[in-house]
């Protein structure tokens, strides 16, 4: 058993830093390199990705991470755990020994966790009774289920603990839980029972503490005026000891905090109930967490709780639901305001006299409302702005109507109101509406699948 692991996140979301991973391999010592790829509408989008493309529907910015740090990680022994695999972790496995085989490294072993898309198996399941209830309105799946897009269950710790047990060194998931990444390290290292609930609720939130990436070291933090080099932020590393504690920190010379605000925080990110955080592996209490300052960029997190598993898998759904359309004008002073009103009038009118068939439109105004539901007063229609943006936004069932009314909204620059500055985008078009559909379903239902494959 090792004295302590140091466990480091490389990426909080698909499209984060590209150089975060290849700092946290080069600028320090680690034993793992997290990465997390995966939101809930991710999925989604890498279902279209694969049925244009069926060599796709993975992260693929991964892969040029991966050639980039291979060396590294070979030589160092470092591990990396990710669910960059997406919605084809088969064909980001294959990227990722072709990229091995291109630069001459042999020996290595790579993991494929999948099982956890069930988009195929849907219509079996409702039938043996598994109805997929939203969580939100109670509603069975069977309402939507002809537009589906993706349907991906929520597996744990314990394929990927599985897997570094066969001696994988990269691990390649489908849909897992973020926390699951920085959990199944530490079962794996520290021989830790899955029926030991307090060291999983801890290894369970030191991983909810680096799934967001620079989010705990200093990113999107409140006293943001506090964080020194935003440009080199560093990425958060944990490192992890037997008894379930660990400090969260960072390389040293790298830009960003770490401290007991910038991790209370992350803590607090995403939670509903803070003493029921359900995972497949524990529930998890945050009300029990510990903290203390640790030295400079140290935050030392003990005295964890946490309560036995659920008999339920969570599932991440998400289907079409209609259409959008959005656009925007600029409207110069003087009368920002009041212009940018009327051009939505305008554009509101315009559409009912053509009879297209809507079920929301909606005018933002940047500079006055964008960003809430601010209603606007003679007073404010009075005050003068430099500028106001008008976000013109419709949503429907019929995509020929929303791209119709998309067709009005250019020609405003010259048949409404004067001082249009700025026409953003061209033409809109109605894109899809994905919404999202969280459910459970029976552990006994679903099962995760671990393959090894070796360079």
């Amino acid at each position: 058993m090792k004295s302590t692991v140091r466990i480091a996140s490389g990426q909080g979301f698909w499209g984060d830093l590209p150089l975060a991973p290849v700092n946290q391999v080069r600028k320090g010592s680690i034993d793992y390199l997290m990465m997390d790829y995966l939101a809930e509408v991710t999925m989604s989008i890498m279902q279209k990705q694969k049925m244009r493309n069926p060599a796709h529907g993975y992260a693929r910015d991964f892969v040029e991470v991966f050639r980039e740090i291979l060396p590294d990680i070979r030589e160092k022994g470092i591990k990396i755990l990710t669910n960059a695999g997406g919605v084809n972790p088969e064909a980001c496995k294959d990227a990722l020994l072709e990229v091995a085989a291109g630069l001459g490294i042999t020996g290595l072993n790579i993991a494929v966790v999948d099982g956890d898309d069930i988009l195929d198996q849907i219509e079996s399941l409702n039938d043996e009774g598994h109805m997929l209830h939203n969580m939100d309105d109670g509603r069975p799946v069977t309402e939507i289920r002809g537009s589906l897009l993706s349907a991906n269950v929520y597996f744990g710790a314990r394929p990927m603990v599985e897997a570094l047990k066969k001696g994988a060194d990269v691990v390649i998931t489908g849909r897992v839980t973020d926390t699951g990444l920085c959990l199944a390290p530490m079962i794996h290292e520290f021989g830790w029972s899955f029926d030991d609930f307090d060291k999983m609720a801890s290894g369970t939130i030191a991983g909810h503490i680096l799934e967001c990436g620079a989010q705990s070291s200093g990113g999107n933090f409140t006293d943001w005026h506090t964080v020194d080099d935003f440009a080199g932020i560093g990425f958060p590393i944990v490192e992890a000891f037997p008894d379930g504690s660990f400090v969260v920190t960072k390389h040293e010379n790298t830009g960003g905090l770490v401290n007991l605000m910038t991790v209370k925080e992350q803590l607090l990110y995403e939670i509903g109930d803070p003493a029921e955080y359900i995972t497949p592996d524990c529930v998890a209490d945050f009300t029990s967490v510990r903290l203390e300052d640790d030295g400079v960029n140290r935050v030392r997190v003990m005295n964890i709780k946490g309560k036995p598993d659920t008999p339920f898998f969570k599932v991440s759904a998400s289907y079409n639901d209609g259409y959008k359309m959005s656009s925007s004008l600029v409207y110069s002073w003087p009368d920002a305001l009041k212009k940018a009103v009327l051009g939505g009038e305008i554009l509101k009118k315009r559409a009912e006299r053509l009879g297209l068939k809507t079920d929301e439109i909606r005018c933002e105004y940047i500079g006055f409302s964008g960003c809430s539901e601010q209603e606007i007063t003679d007073a404010d229609l009075n005050r003068e702005y430099n500028e106001i943006q008008l976000r013109f936004s419709a949503r429907g069932k019929n995509k020929d109507d929303l791209n119709r009314l998309g067709m009005e909204i250019a020609p405003l620059i010259l048949t409404g109101p004067s001082s249009v500055t700025g026409f953003a985008g061209g033409r809109p078009r109605a894109s899809d509406v994905v919404a999202y559909w969280p459910a459970l379903i029976s552990k006994k239902a679903c099962s995760p699948r671990v393959r090894i494959f070796s360079t």
